[in-house]
């Protein structure tokens, strides 16, 4: 029964078994449902609740992601130009917005699509992520990232459906 409910894990781990051999027939397919099927079986993982359909935040944040990405990367080009090996990088801590696991590790993850800057480490217990960034010359520029870093976690939580 609970493999029922956790079909679309089946279904994406069928889908990695098939592209793991490289060609796709009958017998295939079928050792990959029934190696699915033992996976999730065996080891389940927690079933999350669904994330909400919100397609008009969904549309906002990926503009906003796709500006950054621009932005960052004329700005990580620019610094190494002007400042070569020269070019300065700092760690900022910045305050954690939710305790949702999941939204934390979207921001996480579009933090290292963004040229320039990673979270280095997020302290759950602390409510900080540290986040290394490229072109930090002053506490401007750290307040800067703080700024940035809280306007994205904003943006994930709405279009994520968790209120702040």
């Amino acid at each position: 029964m609970t493999v029922l409910r956790r079909w679309p894990q089946v279904l994406w781990l069928t889908v990695v078994w098939v592209l793991l051999w490289g060609t796709i027939s009958v017998k295939i397919v079928i050792g990959g449902v029934l190696v699915a099927v033992a996976v999730t079986a065996l080891f389940p993982l927690p079933l999350l609740p669904r994330l909400p359909f919100r397609p008009w935040a969904l549309l906002q944040l990926g503009g906003h992601l796709l500006a950054d990405l621009v932005v960052s990367g004329a700005q990580v080009a620019w610094e190494t130009l002007r400042y070569g090996p020269g070019a300065r990088a700092g760690i900022v801590a910045v305050p954690l917005l939710t305790e949702s696991e999941r939204i934390t590790t979207f921001v996480a993850a579009a933090t290292a699509l963004t040229p320039g800057s990673v979270v280095l480490q997020i302290d759950r217990a602390g409510g900080r992520l540290y986040v290394y960034t490229l072109g930090l010359r002053g506490p401007a520029d750290a307040t800067r990232v703080r700024r940035q870093m809280e306007r994205l976690q904003d943006r994930m939580m709405r279009t994520l459906g968790e209120k702040r």
